[in-house]
């Protein structure tokens, strides 16, 4: 029953997204149509599904979309971690929150486009600048998460581990991580979009390859339907990560009220 339902809210979702696009869709067509609205300001949803078709059957995409996705999942992982073990650290070392949360969140309210050339200057045109500045974006929020997980536990909680003689490795791995899972995955959510906006930025600003590249040159070019395309390929990319992280989520708070 309980898998039955589960099933029948993925097809209902499902459907309700799709009736969204559909709609939206549909009234793009219309305004276009009706506004005869040129194709280099707005082109109509044939042409864009024609230049996003062109791009997956020529294989133009491909390589741009390998590139981003690396640089993504590569800033994403390394940013998480960063952001969980500074996190911890933290919370277990006072005066470290007062030595690093001004830095901490100067970083995260420092413009990221800014960032970028300043970013290329000190670590090059490559990948280990579009990288940085992913992990820049990453690390605020995960951090955030894992802290306020960490101070959600109950303090009767830490008492009895205290009484039962838990060990370290008892505490953190039954009691620290297991409170800190919900707002930690809630940050990965944040911090894997963020993720994204940092590469299409950085390949934006100063890449020769990836899909903010794609986005660059259609835009150059006036090559508008192209343009959407790209956006259409990159919010996919979005989506695809996003969810990748829900699986997760749900795979590892099966136990939690949200997931029941």
């Amino acid at each position: 029953m309980k898998k039955n339902g589960k099933l029948q809210g993925l097809l209902r979702t499902i459907g309700e997204y799709a009736l969204s696009v559909g709609v939206f869709i549909a009234l793009w067509w219309i305004y276009v149509a009706v506004k005869h609205v040129p194709a280099y300001i707005l082109p109509s949803p044939p042409k864009v599904w024609s230049s996003l078709v062109k791009m997956f059957v020529k294989g133009t995409v491909y390589a741009h979309l390998w590139t981003t996705t690396y640089e993504v999942i590569l800033g994403f992982m390394i940013g998480a971690f960063l952001g969980i073990v500074l996190g911890y650290v933290i919370i277990k070392i006072d005066a470290l929150k007062t030595m690093l949360m001004p830095y901490l969140i100067f970083l995260q309210t420092a413009p990221k486009i800014a960032l970028v050339p300043l970013f290329v200057v000190w670590f090059g045109i490559g990948l280990v600048s579009k990288v940085v500045l992913i992990i820049s974006m990453v690390l605020f929020p995960v951090l955030s998460g894992m802290m306020l997980g960490l101070e959600s536990i109950p303090p009767d909680v830490r008492n009895l581990m205290k009484i039962l003689k838990a060990s370290k490795w008892q505490v953190f791995s039954q009691v620290e991580m297991q409170y800190s899972l919900p707002a930690l995955f809630a940050s990965l959510k944040v911090g894997i979009v963020q993720a994204v906006i940092g590469a299409i930025v950085a390949e934006w600003m100063s890449g020769k390859q990836g899909l903010g590249y794609i986005l660059t040159y259609a835009s150059s070019t006036y090559d508008t339907p192209m343009l959407l395309a790209g956006i259409i390929v990159t919010i996919i990319l979005g989506i695809a990560t996003y969810q990748v992280i829900s699986v997760l989520e749900d795979k590892f708070l099966y136990w939690h009220e949200s997931k029941n």
